[in-house]
């Protein structure tokens, strides 16, 4: 016969069962604590974008304001030299100059607007991406959500407006839309007036501001939507807007 079983002795199962209970809870524990790194973390990234989009918003208005404010300036300065040069002689070439310059920092600062506009549609991609990965970590926050969870074009457009489709009206009133009509206004004018220093007629100066006008428009316009579609074309989002559901029959 074997030896004797004190009789205060455990079963032999229970040590195991009770170390996998153990086993259990640790891996828990450890699964809430990734957890909460995760959202921490997701969160310092998202008030980091949120910065950084407000610095460039902050700057390109400041941008915004200098220009504009050196293009009154100058023409009030060329309104000054042709009273103080009768519109003749110097005046001529002291208004091309004038305008000359303001048309570079016009094209400067346009560049620098339509950089921003891409930087804020990449913060706003990027911080889609974070909130989808909110509702990953807790389902149920993504119905609270107004701004969207999918970091593709659909979800771009539906952080940028909650309640109703963007229009065009959105792009009408957009500070690049803004700075291209003062800029196309201002590089009219320095062709305009570079046919009338060389002597050209009236008529030949105004054809030539508005076409030059019109060109400059419709550059930038063209240049940043080619820029547009080829950011969507290249990128490749995490969480892709599901398609609509079909209309129900009952």
């Amino acid at each position: 016969m074997g030896e004797p079983v004190p009789l205060d002795a455990p079963p032999p199962e229970e040590p195991a069962a009770a170390h996998a209970g153990g086993a259990a809870t640790t891996r828990a524990q450890e699964s809430d604590a990734a957890l909460a790194r995760r959202a921490q973390l997701l969160a310092t990234e998202h008030w980091g974008l949120l910065a950084a989009r407000s610095t460039a918003q902050n700057e390109v208005l400041a941008r915004i304001t200098i220009f504009l404010t050196l293009v009154s300036a100058g023409l009030v300065t060329i309104g000054l030299l042709g009273q103080a040069s009768g519109f003749h002689g110097w005046f001529g070439g002291a208004s091309v100059a004038i305008l000359a310059f303001l048309a570079l920092i016009g094209f400067m600062t346009q560049v620098r607007v339509m950089n921003v506009s891409e930087e804020d549609m990449m913060y706003v991609v990027a911080m889609n991406r974070i909130r989808g990965a909110y509702a990953d970590l807790d389902p149920q926050v993504e119905d609270i959500f107004l701004a969207s969870v999918y970091d593709d074009l659909p979800g771009m457009k539906r952080t940028y407006s909650f309640l109703r489709p963007r229009g065009l009206s959105i792009f009408l009133g957009s500070s690049v839309m803004l700075l291209i009509v003062v800029n196309a206004c201002v590089v009219g004018l320095l062709a305009g007036a570079s046919v009338l220093s060389a002597g050209g007629a009236f008529s030949w100066a105004t054809g030539a501001g508005i076409v030059a006008g019109v060109l400059f428009s419709a550059g930038f316009v063209i240049f940043g939507g080619v820029g547009f579609r080829w950011a969507w074309a290249h990128y490749v989002p995490r969480r892709a807007t599901p398609p609509p559901r079909p209309p129900s029959r009952h």
